[in-house]
């Protein structure tokens, strides 16, 4: 018989494997217990919060001249599975600060933000938001109205922004905007807002359906003073090259998103596995009939085939760089659809159990849906993927000639 002797080429090294062990000692000890909690009660995960601070998880990937570990995609893809595998809600938190505006004030913004904003990111003393949908701009972000007004050797913000995560907790928001003399796509650009400053305020929540600790806020800003050093990204208006680096920039989190949509979905199936073998029927455990193998396996499979894209995705952005668009979107659309298939017969497997709140299996169904929807939806990724692979595009290491 052969043997293979080739290696796997997304093998964690032993760093990684410790920070793997770490973020699910951490999940497992101190978000699981709550999780329920914070679905119930739509509270912040305050506890979630502190916990992972007093861990040093939340500034893995800040640059470590600022205090943060320095660390890239694979390592923040591997913490937000093992958070997602035991809350959702709490992961978003760790997802916000790895692959959210801290991450965009690193690789784009001026010395001066990088100076005020990032050792806040790397100790964990404050959150972040972005702000880019709004009432009537949801997936279209170009026609978006939030807009910069000259004032001085600045602006002023007039913006509403729509479902911001954590919006209401943040001390900062990253607010995509357009730049004088924008239209369409040309001109917008993006600002950082400090969220006490004049003019800001939170004009509510959602009530939500899953993610329920982590509430989606409505933001006002209305005539916000914005200094030169608070663009992040600065429009034109004969140009749509600013909309371009913001929308790639997304990419770090469409590969999050797609970990924790696989964290979830391996927490669901296990949840499920461990249902199967202790739940009897006269002599037999559920999990000896083959039918219900079928399902399992299944169920793994599209987990695996999902995990091996986002790996890919997050291994060719390496350290620094950011993961590739077809890859990434490939990655987050697979993730979002084994997910909800997962989740869905995770339900199946423990029939009524499953329907009931008292079984997590429903809540991580809950959560993982609204995945389906952040950070570009399941159909715009497809959208991306038809059109780039028929005008002659190729995932890279395709054989497609």
């Amino acid at each position: 018989m052969a043997t293979y002797t080739g290696t796997d080429p997304f093998a964690e090294t032993d760093d990684q494997q410790a920070l793997r062990g770490l973020a699910r000692d951490v999940a497992q000890r101190e978000l699981l217990p709550r999780a329920r909690q914070w679905d119930e009660t739509e509270e912040f995960p305050q506890a979630s919060w502190d916990a992972l601070r007093a861990a040093d998880l939340l500034g893995i990937t800040t640059n470590e001249r600022y205090g943060g570990g320095g660390l890239g995609d694979i390592e923040a893809a591997i913490v937000l599975e093992e958070l997602a595998r035991a809350d959702v809600s709490s992961a978003i938190l760790a997802q916000l600060m790895f692959n959210g505006p801290p991450r965009a004030i690193q690789h784009l913004g001026n010395p001066t933000m990088q100076d005020r904003w990032l050792p806040l990111a790397a100790t964990g003393d404050a959150l972040f938001c972005i702000g880019i949908s709004e009432t009537e701009a949801g997936s279209a972000v170009n026609h978006m109205r939030a807009r910069l007004t000259p004032d001085g050797d600045g602006f002023r913000l007039d913006a509403y922004k729509n479902y911001v995560t954590g919006g209401h907790k943040a001390r900062a928001c990253l607010v995509w905007c357009r730049f004088p003399g924008s239209e369409g796509t040309k001109g917008i650009g993006a600002v950082l807002v400090d969220l006490e400053s004049a003019g800001v305020t939170c004009a509510g929540t959602h009530v939500k359906m899953g993610l329920r600790g982590t509430s989606e806020a409505e933001l006002a800003f209305d005539d916000v003073r914005v200094e030169p050093d608070d663009v992040l990204v600065w429009g034109t208006p004969d140009s749509s090259d600013s909309f371009k680096t913001l929308i790639a920039h997304i990419n770090h989190e469409r590969c999050g998103n797609a970990a924790m949509c696989l964290g979830a979905a391996q927490g669901a199936l296990e949840y499920a596995i461990g249902y199967l073998r202790d739940r009897t029927v006269g002599s037999r455990t559920l999990a000896d009939f083959q039918g219900l193998q079928w399902k399992v396996a299944d169920m793994t499979m599209r987990i695996e085939g999902a995990r091996l894209l986002m790996q890919r995705a997050v291994h060719l952005a390496g350290r620094h760089g950011t993961p590739p668009a077809l890859e990434t979107a490939l990655a987050k659309a697979s993730a979002n659809e084994a997910a909800k298939f997962v989740c869905d017969e995770a339900i199946q497997l423990l029939g009524g159990y499953g329907f009931s709140r008292e079984y997590p299996v429903e809540r991580v169904y809950r959560d993982i849906r609204g995945l389906c929807i952040g950070a570009g939806t399941v159909e715009i990724q497809k959208n991306f993927i038809g059109t780039n692979v028929l005008g002659g595009a190729t995932p890279s290491g395709g054989a497609w000639r």
